[in-house]
């Protein structure tokens, strides 16, 4: 048996269209301990959804299909499981926390009815058993049991997230997949579902994969982090590694677009561009029109991941090189990149304006 509760490996997802192949899941690799939470970080469109759809063998055929790689829980290939077997999977083994609780909830059935429901199939109680526990599940997520029997409408948008989350942890799952469970809610109800979610999660000794973009929330959460762009890993280590030791310009970008408490900036550093087109990636890395340090190499070859420190991997042809990250702290490299003009970049070999090493007068 695996040694990890979930292993991922060279996982690839592509959707058929008319249109042309989407290219939503490109050859990653992921691991999952008992208990671990892992936080999957990046922007829409970068695959994150995917690959939890994928760890749950739903991606919708046609016109997705898994083309190739494995996915082990408990040694057991998910891939290779018959419909009885995924049954059993689903919900008990793992189960899904999704993004929106308005479309997840079923608006005819009350809301201890739709929790029941999981309980009944997966545990073989009676029906009134299983309507007990789901009332004990209610009051676990911090709302009163008495309020079971009424509809998803009655309830508020953090109330409802709180059932979604009671129904995910109704069968005790080894893993949960929590898909940007926050997104919908304002800051405060956002701290209390998390704090809410942490403490559930030791108390069932889960582990869970959480989808998000937000880094506070990878902060507050996660053992580790994985960063994902157009549906690569592009930087994947500890929480330490990734916050206090940053090897990719990707991931110093998704930081240096967030205000920080500790530097007083009169304006960010977004990351300039837009994700690629899952179905028109460009060639050698996928991150390189959008980063300052891109040169013919990241042009034309892609990048593999490299073991830059102990559990600590990057995607970047740039990572051994000495490269400063992102671009220098100077005012006049900084306002030639806002306006798409050359930095001074000693490790970039071409640039498409200016010479090698020039700087941008101000």
């Amino acid at each position: 048996m695996s040694e990890h509760l979930l292993e991922i490996n060279d996982l690839d997802v592509q959707f058929h269209t008319m249109d042309g192949t989407v290219h939503a899941v490109n050859g990653i690799s992921l691991e999952i301990d008992p208990g671990e939470t892992l936080g999957l970080v990046g922007e829409t469109g970068a695959g994150k959804t995917t690959t939890a759809l994928s760890i749950l063998n739903l991606i919708q055929s046609p016109p997705g299909k898994i083309e190739h790689g494995e996915i082990l829980f408990e040694g057991r290939n998910v891939l290779e499981m018959s419909e009885a077997e995924l049954h059993a999977y689903r919900g008990s083994d793992v189960a899904m926390i999704f993004q929106d609780p308005m479309t997840a909830l079923n608006p005819i059935y009350t809301v201890e009815y739709q929790i029941a429901e999981v309980i009944q199939i997966h545990e073989k109680v009676s029906k009134e058993e299983a309507i007990e526990k789901a009332r004990e599940m209610l009051e676990f997520v911090g709302i009163p049991a008495e309020r079971g029997c009424e509809y998803p409408h009655q309830f508020s948008g953090g109330m409802k997230q709180r059932v979604v989350i009671a129904m995910a942890l109704a069968c005790s799952p080894k893993l949960l997949l929590a898909d940007e469970p926050t997104t919908a809610l304002d800051v405060t109800i956002q701290a209390q579902v998390l704090d809410m979610m942490n403490d559930l999660k030791k108390k069932f000794n889960s582990a869970m994969l959480l989808i998000t973009h937000d880094l506070g929330v990878v902060a507050e959460t996660c053992d580790k982090v994985a960063i994902m762009y157009a549906g690569k890993i592009m930087e994947y280590g500890s929480l330490e590694d990734i916050f206090d030791h940053t090897a990719h310009p990707y991931t110093e970008g998704l930081f240096n677009s967030i205000p920080s408490l500790d530097e007083d900036v009169e304006r960010l550093k977004p990351i300039r561009g837009l994700m690629p087109d899952p179905s028109h990636l460009p060639e050698g890395c996928a991150f390189n029109p959008r980063c300052p340090y891109a040169d013919k190499l990241c042009q034309s070859a892609e990048a593999e991941l490299q073991e830059v420190g102990p559990g600590h991997y990057c995607r970047c042809h740039h990572v051994n090189k000495g490269v400063p990250m992102y671009f220098p702290d100077e005012k006049g490299n900084e306002l030639a990149y806002q306006h798409g003009l050359p930095v001074s970049n000693p490790g970039n070999d071409f640039l498409e304006k200016g010479q090698k090493g020039e700087k941008a007068d101000e």
